[in-house]
């Protein structure tokens, strides 16, 4: 993991990325994601931006690239190899995948099932294997769409590396929103069988990939470089983020976040790379309220603080003037955006909240008193707008997507450090100015 915090406050105000450039994706591109702020800001400099897909898998099971209908939706150049990295549906030697071994789990029954780890083993070796081909494959066909002299950013989009057993939502159901009887602490869920191999899955999807490809693009950097071209990395990350608290900003965190071990294997990663002269920087991103994030509820209450931020750090633009209006709209009469900004500002301040902010510790788990708080300050807060479906987070993440985007493109050519925390502060500052 990164030993040390490393925060940009200003965005670099040399933007060496031009029109002719390319930002290459590293994984799939998917609706409201941090991801497609990075490829506005791309666009935005006329540069070229190179997808790829994780593929999909068909009822048996079978992994495949797209066909010609789902390739028709997807903005060329395209490289259509499956990128899908883990190990979950992968075959051992017995022909069981990890999936199989837990198909039969009743939730009665999860916490004393043990899997079959020299089994496991096998799955992973495999999926190891056959992801690192793929990427193999995925650098071959990229090379052709890179330009003589061309700067080239790859952008890792891999995340997440939950097994697609039915077993395990409604067990991260508990973790993560158990409230009473339902509550299932997430030190439990993490030390059981099934919580460990989550845990691999982690590692190997959210964390190992950045690892392989910079190892597999290393003749592709080392040819490109040789022209001149410059070639960076950049990796998206979580590790808590400085909100805005009275009138500085703290560090703050969701808690818990089971995949933060996996986050601080892939600042490791990028560290290692970085004592290699490689360009390279994880980037932790403030929360965000997406599509594959209602499983966290309670981690949108930090986006709440952004409010201010705005306001203290960007308040005279246009831009910021634009969301606090919309945001103001979004609420039920007589709710003010200070109402809210008073609430969370002290939900974060409680002794119980904080004592789960700490930064030496992180990632934490859990104990009840402290997520169930948590959950019910996220119901407060929903239940201030007019329709709990059109939330200020959505906006708010909006502007988190765009001004991430923004700096990040600023800085990876030439990172400040292998590890980076963009917080509230530059997130607003950098709304402010943007055009």
């Amino acid at each position: 993991m990164s030993t040390t915090y490393h925060a940009i406050r200003h965005p670099a105000h040399r933007d060496t990325l031009q029109k002719g450039d390319v930002l290459v994706l590293f994984g799939e591109l998917f609706n409201r994601g941090y991801a497609n702020g990075l490829v506005e800001a791309a666009e935005k400099r006329g540069m070229t931006v190179i997808r790829s897909t994780v593929g999909r898998r068909e009822k048996d099971g079978t992994l495949r690239a797209l066909n010609a209908d789902e390739i028709a939706s997807v903005p060329q150049p395209f490289v259509n190899v499956p990128l899908e990295a883990g190990f979950d549906l992968e075959p051992a030697a017995n022909g069981l995948t990890p999936v199989d071994q837990l198909k039969d789990v009743k939730l009665s029954d999860w916490e004393s099932t043990e899997l079959n780890h020299e089994a496991l083993q096998q799955s992973l070796k495999s999926g190891q294997a056959r992801f690192r081909q793929a990427v193999r494959t995925w650098v071959q066909q990229v090379i052709p769409l890179i330009p003589k002299g061309a700067n080239v950013v790859f952008a890792h989009l891999m995340a997440g590396g939950v097994p697609r057993a039915k077993i395990v939502m409604p067990l991260m159901n508990r973790t993560f929103k158990g409230h009473g009887d339902r509550y299932l602490a997430s030190e439990k869920f993490w030390q059981s069988s099934i919580g460990q191999l989550c845990a691999m899955s982690f590692n190997e999807v959210t964390a190992n990939t950045l690892d392989i490809l910079i190892h597999e693009t290393t003749e592709l950097r080392q040819h490109f470089e040789a022209t001149n071209s410059k070639i960076s990395y950049l990796a998206y990350g979580y590790h808590g983020t400085e909100v805005l608290l009275g009138q500085n900003f703290v560090w703050q965190t969701y808690t818990p976040y089971l995949q933060g071990w996996a986050k601080m294997k892939l600042e490791g990663h990028a560290q290692n790379w970085r004592d290699k002269k490689v360009a390279v920087c994880v980037y932790n991103c403030p929360e965000i309220l997406t599509n594959s994030s209602s499983i966290f509820q309670g981690v949108e209450v930090s986006l709440y603080p952004l409010l201010g931020a705005l306001q203290k750090e960007a308040g005279a633009s246009a831009n910021a003037a634009r969301v606090l209006a919309e945001c103001q709209d979004l609420l039920k009469s007589g709710v003010s955006l200070s109402d809210l900004q008073k609430y969370t500002d002290t939900y974060l301040q409680t002794p119980l909240i904080r004592q789960h902010c700490d930064f030496g510790k992180w990632p934490q788990h859990t104990n009840q008193a402290q997520l169930e708080l948590m959950l019910n300050s996220s119901d407060h807060l929903i239940d201030q707008h007019q329709d709990p479906k059109k939330l200020i987070t959505a906006v708010l993440s909006e502007v988190v997507f765009a001004a991430c985007g923004e700096v990040m493109l600023l800085d990876c050519p030439n990172p400040e450090a292998p590890v980076s925390w963009l917080n509230h502060d530059v997130v607003a500052r950098t709304f402010g100015q943007m055009t």
